[in-house]
């Protein structure tokens, strides 16, 4: 390491000896920046290959064209090394996109026969690795290949390289082997690991890695040609590798599980004892050598609980059935929602948990296995390989679960997938039937769900769709007995029954829109000359008009009217079926003519072209009301005002049409929808950056034709995301407002929450969020405006850094995402339900500052501008205001308009604008937990204690603890003094601002004597042992000495503030009892130190924690009253 500073030290002395013009300038950098980079190579110090790269671009600038010595084709290929180094340590993609665009100028320098062509060959290969590593994009991986390929022909045996080169080239054909399945990429595969391993003699430090390299080849070959050989060598490498990797080598445990992987093989091929019991064993060692956050820990888990369930089918040892449940709980845990291997881990699990149910008999076990099977199945597409083995598995489970609930069921388990449905669906009648008896909903659930995999059982697994499945069935293309498929026709039947019953039950159109696709099903079994066509076409339309009830679709009407009018054509005057049917077409087509009477005047044969087209403008103006003003138009990037919006909705196509539809008086209805549908919008919430894009910026351009720098990149990101989610319009807070318009500030501030709630779908960019990263990190959670911008849309998708979706999440709503919510609920402390579902206004006011409180703006007075939406206040927005007296207004319009007095809940410095209120939102950071009940002994302990004190204040002036009715004054009728008994609680009127004084209500106890207890000067804090009429002693923190804010004279009080909502919810004010006020009241309270001002005004007095303060006795609650106080 020292030679390496000495050798920096030598070469940055000889740059100095170079200045610029010198012709040696070009070397003295070339090798000091080289210097450098190996210096970085031993101590990793980030700044060396940043200088480094720097020396680089200036060598760079004095070779412009190549010459004699190479020196431009050096400097690009050193420097391309070098942001390669930088993109290894910090990840930024550029780097290594230029590494990769100077390698190909490097190359294009050195045509063939060059003798550094090898060396740019391999260079740039390896970076075009690193890229499909990072992007996985098959033509990365392939140029990659091609250009190894030609470096290693370059590099024949003996030369210095070839070894790398072979590693290399191993590296990427593995890569494509795993990607498409190539056996002729394996057999290469396995080729170059035995060059490699000629190359590596025992005594040389790599040979263990290429035993190892060559053993895995090995064994993917026997998995494809079953040629037990290669599974042989496998073994005898590995074991060669594992005694190079002794107990304590970092590698021991991969070589471990490998050996165990192939002789848990080689037991299913030959079934010799000794390989299980050896692969459990080095199972266990490797698992051992995996921590939690090993890479290698999942696959152990799941590799050994495998060789422990083969071992307790042979053995019968429950132990081993017991260990493997328990290897794969934490197994499981490693398997997130989205995990390649999260299905299989499920299944394995399920399977384990059904045989010890077969074991021992434990319901939990096959529940828990019922609940496993189920998440597998749904993590399996539909014609994938291996679903309909986790589907028997399942039915299996639900057969051993509900066959005792039918007598007629056959108690030995059904073998074939056709008997098993079979057995699962007339289990499903007989839960049906129990349904319609007791009504329970779990046995219309039950039934639902047997059904279901009954029927999935009956269908071929090779068909990706149902649909797909069910016709080839319908047309004959697939082998099946009559018997089966009545059988199947009779599933779907009651499948269909089931969710229409479960939607007259509970009313989710998801049941009653799969029965309509049962129904519909059915039909292809039933052709015209079927004898119960007619019976599937009359439920079919009562499905269809249940949901014309539901959504008004003019085409689930008009299908339901065909659907009757065909079953009567097929039904005669006494069919039991013809009434019915009849009954349903006549209420089908009141319905229809009852839409058109709504749509159509009394006197529309009269409408004329232009009545149409003004028509149709006044629903255009009227969605454009509840849209922001300016919009970006998605698919040319142009800025569009109200005029423009409407100018280009008029040329589209939607607006001819809708014209010609209307003339004909038909589908009227539809326009409001059609309409609104073309103006939804996307809008857009960030993290604001350097150079956001203004309306002076953009206006009268189109965004796609502007430079990428600053933040028009990120603009022209979100519209592109937007048009593919086929919206036409996109609005950002950055070039959508115009800022210098202080009335248009404030109607966007005004209108903000409702265009993010009105919008189709909210984009949320993650700047700082890499694409292997969580949005727990990202400080959009940590920015004041972003909160509303969370709650208030209903639809939400997260994209990260590089505009990829979060998690390769396809969701067209994260917010609907399980994990997601719960990364949110996590970091913003807000529960789900809110954020899933969130309503402004005034409810919760203490929480919502609470949610707020840790979030920060640029401008100050931004933090309380940014909630006026979140509680549906209306309120003057003016820049350059105090953020004191920003958040002061807020508070006191809360106050105002709901009485709360939750918001009075806090710690810390106290406001300007009003004593009751903090300066600053984060004082709210932690919700008010309720203060401890004091049982009846601590009660009287607390006052019988004594109050010890080394310093005593004078005796607070002692003056009654009734104060004598006063005239009342301004503000009217809440003069402060006002008493109210506990008989006349209706009358007491909530918590009012009147300027900058707060007129509240409260139940006061007078303070008789204060002691300061003691103090600390440095923090500051001061503590005082307080007494008041009424309460037990207490003790209080104070950041000031209370003589340096009061006089002796003056009066103190502890007050509870007082709203009905202190007697419960539901109390009636006018008959409330002893009881109710004793249980209520008598309990610890938080406190509010007050004192008096000139003009029977009060103040409060902040305190450094909350003060918990305890009614003395029955009598002390009894005997009080509720007193109007004015406070400044």
């Amino acid at each position: 390491m020292a030679s390496t500073r000495d050798d920096v030290s030598r070469k940055r002395k000889k740059l100095e000896r170079c200045p610029p013009g010198n012709d040696g300038r070009y070397l003295a950098l070339f090798y000091l920046a080289k210097a450098l980079r190996e210096r970085f190579k031993e101590e990793r110090k980030i700044d060396d290959i940043n200088e480094a790269i720097a020396l680089h671009r200036d060598a760079l600038e004095l070779r412009p064209v190549e010459n004699e010595e190479y020196h431009r084709s050096l400097s690009l290929d050193d420097l391309a090394g070098c942001l390669s180094y930088r993109y290894i340590k910090l990840g930024p993609v550029d780097d290594l996109e230029e590494a990769i665009a100077l390698g190909r100028e490097a190359l294009a320098l050195r045509p063939p026969g060059h003798p550094h062509r090898d060396s740019s060959l391999s260079n740039l290969g390896v970076r075009l690795w690193k890229r499909f590593a990072k992007q996985a994009e098959n033509c990365n991986l392939e140029e990659a290949i091609h250009l190894l390929r030609a470096a290693l022909e370059l590099r024949p045996p003996g030369h210095p390289r070839h070894s790398t080169s072979l590693h290399f080239l191993a590296l990427c054909l593995s890569n494509r082997y795993e990607h498409q399945g190539s056996f002729n990429d394996l057999e290469e595969l396995v080729t170059l690991r035995r060059a490699e391993l000629e190359l590596r003699p025992s005594w040389h430090s790599g040979h263990d890695v290429s035993l190892h390299d060559l053993a895995c080849e090995l064994r993917r070959r026997f998995t494809q040609t079953a040629e037990i050989h290669d599974l042989e060598e496998s073994i005898t490498l590995h074991r060669r590798a594992l005694r190079l990797r002794r107990p304590g080598h970092s590698d021991r445990s991969s070589t471990l599980h490998e050996l165990a992987l192939c002789l848990s093989i080689r037991h299913d091929k030959h079934g010799v004892a000794d390989d299980l019991e050896e692969a459990v064993k080095l199972g266990r060692e490797a698992l051992e050598l995996s921590p939690s956050t090993h890479p290698d820990r999942g696959p152990c888990l799941r590799n050994l609980t495998r060789d422990l369930r083969k071992r307790f089918v042979q053995n019968a040892a429950i132990g081993d059935l017991e260990e493997a449940i328990a290897l794969l709980r934490p197994a499981l845990e490693l398997c997130p929602i989205g995990h390649p291997d999260r299905t299989s881990a499920l299944h394995e699990l399920a399977l384990f948990l059904s045989q010890r149910h077969d074991k021992h008999g434990v319901a939990g076990d096959l529940e828990e296995a019922i609940l496993h099977g189920c998440e597998a199945l749904q993590l399996f597409p539909l014609g994938l390989h291996g679903r309909d083995v986790v589907l028997y598995d399942l039915a299996c489970d639900l057969w051993k679960k509900f066959h005792f609930l039918h007598q007629t069921a056959a108690m030995v388990r059904p073998i074939s997938r056709v008997d098993l449905a079979s057995a699962l669906f007339d289990i499903s009648l007989h839960v049906w039937d129990r349904f319609r008896k007791q009504r329970t909903m779990t046995d219309l659930d039950d039934a639902v769900c047997l059904a279901t995999y009954a029927m999935d059982l009956r269908l071929p697994p090779e068909d990706n769709s149902v649909a797909g499945r069910v016709d080839r069935l319908a047309k004959g293309e697939i082998s099946c007995d009559p018997v089966m498929l009545d059988g199947a026709v009779d599933n779907l039947r009651a499948l269909a029954n089931y969710h229409r019953a479960r939607f007259q039950s509970q009313h989710a159109t998801v049941d009653l829109n799969e029965a309509i696709t049962c129904y519909r099903h059915i039909l292809r079994f039933h052709p015209p000359d079927h004898p119960d066509r007619a019976s599937s076409l009359h439920d079919l339309a009562q499905c269809l008009t249940d949901r014309c009830r539901q959504c008004t679709a003019a085409t689930d009407l008009d299908d339901a009217i065909t659907f009757e009018q065909e079953a009567l054509q097929l039904l005669a005057l006494e069919d039991p079926e013809y009434d019915a049917s009849r009954c349903c077409l006549v209420e089908c087509l009141q319905m229809k003519f009852n839409s058109q009477v709504d749509v159509t005047s009394s006197d529309a044969s009269g409408v004329t072209h232009l009545d149409i087209e003004q028509v149709i403008l006044d629903i255009v103006s009227e969605i454009l009301k509840n849209t922001p003003t300016r919009l970006l138009y998605t698919p040319t990037g142009i800025l569009c005002n109200r005029d423009e919006q409407m100018s280009r909705f008029m040329k589209s196509k939607l607006y001819k049409r809708l014209v010609s539809v209307c003339s004909t008086h038909d589908g009227r209805q539809q326009i409001h929808t059609d309409i609104s549908r073309h103006f939804q919008y996307v809008t857009l919430s960030h993290r604001w950056g350097d150079g956001e894009p203004s309306l002076r910026d953009i206006e009268g351009h189109t965004i796609y034709g502007m430079s990428i720098k600053g933040s028009f990149g990120k603009l022209q990101a979100f519209c592109r995301v937007a048009l593919e989610w086929k919206y036409l319009w996109a609005w950002s807070d950055t070039c959508c407002i115009d800022k210098h318009s202080s009335a248009e500030v404030q109607e966007t501030i005004g209108s903000m929450f409702s265009w993010y709630r009105n919008s189709a779908l909210t984009i949320v960019h993650l700047s700082d969020v890499p694409d292997t990263g969580s949005l727990e990190s990202s400080e959009w959670l940590r920015r004041g405006w972003t909160l509303q911008e969370l709650l208030a849309p209903e639809r939400v998708v997260f994209y990260t850094k590089t505009w990829s979706l979060y998690k390769n999440l396809a969701s067209p709503n994260h917010k609907a995402d399980v994990a997601v919510l719960e990364e949110l609920e996590r970091e913003t402390k807000i529960e789900s339900r809110f954020l899933k579902s969130f309503c402004p206004g005034l409810d919760d006011a203490r929480k919502r500052l609470q949610w707020a409180s840790l979030r920060r703006t640029t401008r100050a007075e931004d933090i309380a501008y940014s909630l006026f939406g979140i509680f549906n206040l209306h309120l003057p927005v003016m820049y350059g205001e105090s953020a004191e007296n920003a958040l002061g207004r807020l508070l006191a319009e809360i106050v105002s308009q709901s009485g709360d007095i939750s918001v009075l809940d806090w710690v810390g410095k106290p406001s300007p604008f009003h004593s009751c209120f903090p300066a600053c939102i984060t004082s709210y950071s932690k919700l008010p937990t309720p203060p401890l009940q004091l049982n009846t002994e601590e009660q009287s302990s607390a006052t019988g204690e004594g109050l010890s004190s080394f310093e005593v204040l004078p005796n607070v002036s002692a003056s009654p603890t009734t104060v004598p009715t006063v005239q009342p004054r301004t503000p009217d009728l809440y003069a402060s003094g006002d008493v109210y008994d506990f008989h006349s609680l209706a009358r007491v009127p909530l918590a009012r601002f009147f300027g900058h004084l707060l007129t509240l209500p409260c139940i006061s106890y007078h303070v008789t004597s204060v002691h300061l207890h003691g103090a600390d000067p440095s923090k500051p804090s001061y503590m005082y042992g307080i007494q008041a009429s009424g309460l037990t002693p207490l003790e209080i923190a104070l950041p000031v000495k209370l003589e340096d804010i009061t006089r002796s004279q003056d009066v103190l009080c502890l007050v509870r503030p007082w709203h009905s909502k202190l007697l419960g919810p539901f109390a009636e004010l006018d008959a409330v009892t002893e009881e109710q006020l004793v249980s209520a009241l008598w309990t610890p309270f938080h406190a509010l130190l007050l004192t008096q001002l000139p003009h029977n005004e009060y103040k409060r007095i902040a305190s450094s924690a909350l003060i918990t303060a305890q009614p003395v006795d029955r009598a002390s609650v009894l005997n009080g009253g509720i007193r109007m106080f004015n406070i400044v």
